[in-house]
């Protein structure tokens, strides 16, 4: 390749990287931008069709769904099952549950998992491969559901919103890759400012935290997503109604719709039976996917957080 744009080896025309003028690409290069384009927009029809199929059952009445009828666009549009939904005040007593325990489980979890991941990330601490070791041994062994349910019962946490937060409070796969990230924070910093007389919480305050605004939005939707679509701790752990997350209401409305495909059902019942599932998920997932755009940059930033730069 020349500086000046004259052609190479190959015949290909190179551009002036002096001047900026265009480069000419190999008839190769250009097979495989049309080749990537092509497979990268199938990946995208491929993710977008499930969930646009979801949403327009969802807005389709029963006929239209138990035909095979309905594929992208919905057929005989109908908000019964949404109505039906939302018109019960539970509902809305359940979802403002969910909202009070995604916030809380999250804030405390990544106060935990923050403190305990930079705490490992220190080489010279006594007793790190040991901590470590405690960590990934509950990745593999856990004590199960009855001794679990013992625990929390015991400890008088049923029935509460600590039933749900507590026992998830530090995911071990979270706990390692801010680990990691924290291990890959230059050190030189950290010295610096505690020769200019910082304590270790004014460095992991002022310091570290400040340079992991990129892991930290990552864990904090890893978390929230979690904590949003968890449902059997609450099923296990709570017996009033009024203390279940969305996600249980939801659960019970689908279970209580299944028989209503029985003889002698009216029509209103037939078309939630039908859709109920569809509904169900639309409802769940709009608050993460109306949260995500916001916290989206911040993957980009990590994934290029440890790019060679030339």
């Amino acid at each position: 390749m020349t500086a000046d744009g004259t052609r190479n080896r190959t015949g290909n025309r190179t551009g002036d990287t002096a001047t900026g003028r265009t480069v000419d690409r190999s008839r190769g290069y250009r097979v495989f931008q049309a080749v990537n384009a092509v497979v990268l927009t199938g990946v995208v029809i491929v993710t977008l069709y499930p969930f646009v199929n979801v949403v327009a059952r969802s807005l389709s009445d029963e006929n239209a769904i138990r035909s095979g009828q309905v594929s992208l666009v919905p057929r005989g549009f109908t908000l019964t099952t949404y109505e039906y939904v939302i018109s019960d005040p539970t509902f809305w007593t359940n979802y403002r549950n969910t909202v009070v325990y995604t916030v809380v489980a999250t804030v405390i979890a990544m106060f935990m998992t923050t403190c305990y991941a930079y705490v490992l990330s220190k080489k010279h601490l006594k007793g790190r491969t040991f901590l470590i070791g405690i960590a990934v041994f509950t990745m593999f062994f856990s004590g199960g559901i009855i001794p679990n349910y013992v625990l929390v019962t015991s400890l008088g946490l049923k029935d509460s919103i600590w039933a749900i937060v507590l026992p998830n409070a530090v995911s071990v796969f979270n706990l390692l890759v801010m680990k990691a990230f924290f291990e890959g924070l230059p050190a030189e910093l950290e010295e610096a400012a505690a020769i200019d007389g910082m304590s270790t919480y004014g460095i992991l305050l002022r310091i570290v935290l400040p340079l992991s605004k990129a892991v930290i939005a990552t864990m904090v939707l890893f978390y929230a997503v979690a904590f949003w679509n968890s449902w059997f701790a609450a099923f296990l752990y709570m017996s009033q109604s009024d203390l279940f997350p969305v996600t249980v209401f939801l659960r019970n409305l689908i279970a209580g719709a299944t028989g209503a495909s029985s003889v002698g059902a009216d029509a209103m019942n037939l078309t939630v039976a039908a859709n109920i599932k569809a509904v169900t998920m639309v409802l769940t997932v709009l608050p993460i996917l109306a949260i995500y755009p916001f916290v989206q940059r911040y993957f980009v930033t990590g994934v290029t957080l440890g790019a060679v730069k030339g």
